[in-house]
Formats: structure tokens, C-alpha cells, sequence
């Protein structure tokens, strides 16, 4: 995240209460944070041993190039304190929550901390329908508040809002998602355009860059007899499992052999090379943000990763320019259709 921004904020006001000493953090390893963020509020009260979990592989290679120790899934022990900073999907949140709840000691407690225009008032209303009374105070335009040293957890409360993080159908059954994840309820419309438009005779090696729950991937291997092996590239961990049971799934109703990796990766530091048809739906959001600079990363690796003769197909947003990159990258570009706000993309021999 830039400078400036909400979460940035939302982290900032998350270590006042242990500024102004109504809450002390532990000098030892009894500290977890969930969804950690890296920034200077963070770093400057580095402990060691202090577990940072984050599931979003850029954010998590920030923090381990910070020097923390960083896990994209949730630990076996509990600590004393449990820091979290909760997403703008409620239910994805609650399932947080949850989580601090069941991972906090004897005595901890669970910090949270939410921008005032990214639903504060109601996070605080769901942790403390959860954990009881919370302590509250604002800063930065944000809220950070706290729960009673061993405060309990309402049992049957949590146990609901864990199974919030599970995997769960979606598309009549076709797919499993997850909470939180792009368009998780439902086939993103771009997305969707861009198979409509998808050749039937791709074959090979194939990559999908930015893959979510796979349905990109999956419909490719159904349509395509040619293909012989898939990588997906996904940054967010949470979307891995749903995309290795989709892949499963697509594989058996194509009735052939056909190799799948799923990879949480940051496409933007390259990827494998020698592909035959790569594929995308790339982010181009930086939190509430237009960011073009995304896409024209995704663009950029797909030309390094596409092998001489073969092709990559790209959905965007219309009014994201993404053209001089692609001609940039590539000596044959094509508009194949533009419907609904959004406009396909086919490019051909990449530029070395």
C-alpha cells in the first residue's frame, strides 16, 4: 500500500494504545498478528520471535524482507497478544475474529483496527458481540479497539464464524470459493467474457496469471483437448485450495490426463518460461484505487513467460490503457471484443 492510505492509517492507530501505555506489548515471542502489514509502526517495535500471518504474498514478502517471521496460515499455539487487521468483507472479518479469539492465551488479548470509512463502527459492534466488552478509541480516523484481558469467546458465536473461512459452492456447484477472495460468490463478468471468446484449440503448457479459484484455468482444460499441463499463479494463499479442488474437478470432467500446479506467487516478479497460451483477468486495484501499473506487470511477464509461437489472452477493464504496454511486449496485438466495459485482448510474438 502507498503512503497515505487508509490501512496505512488503520496500522498507525493499531500501536497508539501501546504508545500511550494503556496496553503493553510482549518483549518475548507471545505476539501474533493477523493479516500484518508491513510499515514503520510495525518495524520500529520489532520483537524477536513476533509471528506475522499474511496470506497475500506481496504483503508477505514485505514483512519477511523486514526481517519478521511470517506464516500465510494461522499457527497451532496461542500468545498473549493477538493484533488484527480485519478486511472490508464482513463475514471474511468475523472469520478473523474468530481466529484471534481461538489463538489468544490466558490473560491476552485481541487488538483490532479499522479506517472510520472502511466499516470501524461495525467491526467493533461484531468483535464485541463476540468477545464481550471492548475498550475503544480513535486516531488516525480510524477505531482500535481491544478486548478484556482473558476475556472468553461466546462459544457457539465462534464456532459459527470460523466456518465463515471454509471453502464453499459457488456457480450451482460448478466451483468451491472463499470468502474475501475477487468476485469469490460468483463468475466475474470479465472473466466470463473472456472465455466466451477463448479458441477452442489452445494446447500445451498453459499459465493462468492472477487465477483466483481457477475458473479461467478449468474452463480451458474442459474445452481444450490440446492442453496437457496448467500453472495457476495466485497471490492470495486463501484462494489456493479452492483452486487445486476446482482444477481436480475440471480435470476429471475432461476425462484426460492433465498436469496442474498451483503456485502463491507474485506474478510480478516473473514467471516460468516456455508456455504455449497464457491467460488473465489481472488485478488493477491498489486498495480502492485504479492501478494500471498492476496489469502492465502481468502483461510484461506473460511476454517473458510465453514461448515464441504462442499466444496470450488478457481481459481488462475499457477504460484501463493498457495498449502501448502490449505493443510494447508484443509485435502482434489484437482487439478481439469489447462488450460491457470490458475488451479482450490476443497478443502474438512476444518481444525479447
Amino acid at each position: 500500500m502507498s503512503a497515505g492510505t487508509a490501512s496505512d492509517a488503520a496500522l498507525d492507530a493499531l500501536f497508539v494504545p501501546f504508545s500511550t501505555g494503556e496496553l503493553t506489548l510482549p518483549a518475548d515471542e507471545n505476539l501474533l498478528f493477523l493479516r500484518a502489514r508491513d510499515g514503520f509502526p510495525l518495524r520500529e517495535r520489532k520483537r524477536a520471535g513476533w509471528l506475522m500471518q499474511q496470506s497475500f504474498k506481496p504483503a508477505a514478502d514485505a514483512l519477511a524482507a523486514s526481517g519478521f517471521q511470517v506464516t500465510a496460515d494461522l499457527p497451532e499455539r496461542r500468545f498473549r497478544v493477538v493484533l488484527v487487521l480485519p478486511t472490508r468483507q464482513r463475514e471474511e472479518s468475523r472469520a478473523l475474529f474468530a481466529q484471534a479469539m481461538a489463538h489468544v492465551g490466558e490473560g491476552g488479548i485481541v487488538v483490532a483496527s479499522v479506517a472510520n470509512t472502511e466499516g470501524a463502527k461495525t467491526a467493533e459492534a461484531d468483535l464485541a458481540r463476540l468477545a464481550g466488552h471492548v475498550t475503544t478509541l480513535s486516531k488516525h480516523k480510524c477505531r482500535v479497539f481491544w478486548t478484556r484481558p482473558g476475556a472468553v469467546a461466546d462459544a457457539s458465536l465462534q464456532a459459527a464464524w470460523l466456518t465463515l473461512d471454509e471453502p464453499l459452492s459457488v456457480a450451482e456447484g460448478r466451483f468451491v470459493s472463499r470468502r474475501g477472495l475477487f468476485a469469490w460468490d460468483r463468475i466475474d463478468t470479465a472473466s466470463a467474457l473472456l472465455v466466451d471468446v477463448l479458441p477452442n484449440d489452445l494446447r500445451g503448457r498453459v499459465a493462468d496469471l492472477g487465477a483466483g479459484f481457477g475458473y479461467l484455468a478449468c474452463t480451458a482444460i474442459e474445452r481444450c483437448a490440446g492442453i496437457t499441463s496448467v500453472d495457476l499463479y495466485e497471490a492470495e494463499a486463501r484462494a489456493l485450495e479452492p483452486a487445486r479442488r476446482n482444477l481436480a474437478d475440471a480435470v476429471t470432467r475432461a476425462g484426460r490426463a492433465v498436469a496442474t500446479h498451483v503456485r502463491w506467487h507474485d506474478v510480478t516478479h516473473g514467471i516460468d518460461e516456455g508456455y504455449d497460451a497464457i491467460v488473465s483477468n489481472p488485478p488493477f486495484h491498489q486498495g480502492r484505487a485504479d492501478d494500471p501499473t498492476l496489469g502492465r506487470a502481468f502483461i510484461a511477464a506473460a511476454a517473458r513467460g510465453l514461448a515464441a509461437q504462442g499466444s496470450f489472452w488478457m481481459v481488462a477493464n475499457r477504460h484501463l490503457a493498457y495498449e502501448a504496454t502490449l505493443d510494447a511486449c508484443f509485435a502482434s496485438v489484437r482487439t478481439v471484443v469489447e462488450q460491457g466495459g470490458f475488451k479482450v485482448f490476443e497478443a502474438r510474438n512476444p518481444r525479447r
